[in-house]
């Protein structure tokens, strides 16, 4: 007899009584759950950031190819995403979750025993695959258990806890640099794959029920994504959450070259750095708890990209230029990474509540164009040569550029009714 997850009593009382009661808090054990689950493609991002510079010396390559590594992973993050939404949409949220846990914590012992640069990009590339499910499953989960009104806040209370473990990442990954070699880092990643799993298995109920799903719908729900390109809308939430994301991860990508080779601050200081981005990360996304409902979503999105933009093309000329050093760098991409999360939430909330019925491709045709776009803007930064924050500040400041078109296209078409033929594609 197969045993089923206990569901916590606030979701089992949300499911219940729903119809009595609509404006139901949101449950705090299921969005700790989730942003636990969450954290797995962030920590295995973040924890070896300290140990790039180590690797590219224990294979003897350059700067450029172990960073490759990094790309390989937002490359398979995107693909995973893209493929995750549409199938729970069709075969439920909890298997596909599962899986993709397993296949984190397998592909984590593969790269914990590679033994050259190239069969590392290939296992993190399957790494990313398996943690895709849990952030694209952690948006849709917190869309199916939750009020639409409470949607924007649930997710970024999903994201406060999902940014404690990048916040102590960095840091960890440092002193176990100095511990065992970066090898260490993913035996550390294995065994929190294998938490996960266990918490996951256990804890986290189904939330997308049978009568809502179809097998045969599956390939509706990845025609669905053709469809959802057809909306401005989609792109401007793509553009402007999506590229403020690549500026995001252009400073993740250069900074453990260009704050330890370029300004020689130590493996095991650059985990502070890192770590007071993530604090503004928590720190955007409190604000967003505390304003999405007077504000609503497109003004916290105008808000928010509005300081995107202005944070990127600070740091460019700051880092073009020389002007201010290291910490002129630091102060401007604290805004920068600050409201990444907050757009997330909103973009994703904004796009899932428009196609209520494709909420997983929706939210996966969106976290994947970020990932996307983020390895774009990696490999991007990895072209120009050497370690100076040049390439860097140009690669920025481009991402912001592009932030402000988004913003004009959700301004634009914000409240302008969805097309028809995607609504009607739904299962």
């Amino acid at each position: 007899m197969t045993s089923r997850p206990r569901e916590p009593r606030a979701l089992r009382r949300h499911t219940h009584h729903m119809s009595h009661s609509p404006r139901r808090r949101p449950d705090g054990r299921l969005i700790l759950l989730l942003g636990a689950l969450a954290a797995c493609g962030p920590l295995a991002t973040d924890m070896y950031l300290p140990s790039l510079p180590a690797i590219a010396q224990s294979f003897g390559v350059s700067a450029a190819a172990a960073a490759s590594t990094l790309t390989s992973f937002m490359a398979g993050f995107s693909i995973g995403m893209l493929l995750y939404g549409p199938v729970s949409d069709a075969y439920g949220r909890r298997p596909v979750l599962l899986g993709g846990i397993a296949l984190f914590t397998l592909a984590s012992i593969a790269c914990w025993l590679s033994f050259s640069v190239g069969e590392l990009v290939v296992v993190r590339f399957l790494q990313a695959l398996g943690a895709g499910a849990a952030s694209v499953l952690s948006r849709a989960i917190a869309r199916d258990a939750h009020e639409p009104s409470d949607a924007a806040k649930v997710l970024s209370m999903v994201a406060i806890v999902t940014a404690i473990g990048p916040l102590l990442a960095p840091l960890i990954g440092g002193q176990l640099l100095l511990i065992g070699g970066w090898r260490v880092v993913f035996v550390v990643l294995t065994l929190f794959g294998l938490a996960c799993a266990v918490a996951a298995y256990l804890r986290v109920p189904e939330t997308w029920p049978p009568e809502k799903r179809e097998s045969a719908a599956v390939l509706r729900s990845f025609a669905a994504y053709g469809r959802l390109l057809r909306d401005p809308l989609v792109w401007g939430h793509m553009l402007c959450g999506g590229m403020a994301f690549a500026a995001m991860f252009t400073y993740i990508s250069a900074t453990p070259f260009v704050y330890i080779e370029y300004f020689h601050v130590s493996p095991q200081h650059y985990g502070f750095f890192f770590g007071a981005n993530v604090f503004g990360i928590m720190l955007g996304n409190f604000l967003n708890t505390r304003f999405i409902g007077r504000l609503g979503t497109l003004r916290m999105v105008s808000i928010a990209s509005s300081v995107s933009i202005v944070a990127s093309l600070f740091v460019a000329l700051m880092c073009v230029t020389g002007w201010g050093g290291l910490w002129s760098i630091v102060f401007g991409l604290f805004f920068v990474v600050s409201v990444v999360g907050l757009l997330g939430a909103n973009c994703a909330t904004d796009l899932m509540y428009r196609y209520p019925k494709n909420a997983g491709a929706a939210a996966a045709v969106f976290g994947a164009t970020q990932l996307a776009l983020g390895a774009l803007a990696s490999a991007v930064v990895g072209w120009f040569p050497g370690i100076s924050p040049f390439g860097m500040g140009v690669t920025i400041g481009v991402c912001g550029l592009f932030t402000w078109v988004g913003r004009a296209l959700v301004v634009k078409w914000h409240g302008t009714p969805a097309p028809h033929t995607v609504q009607a594609a739904a299962p």
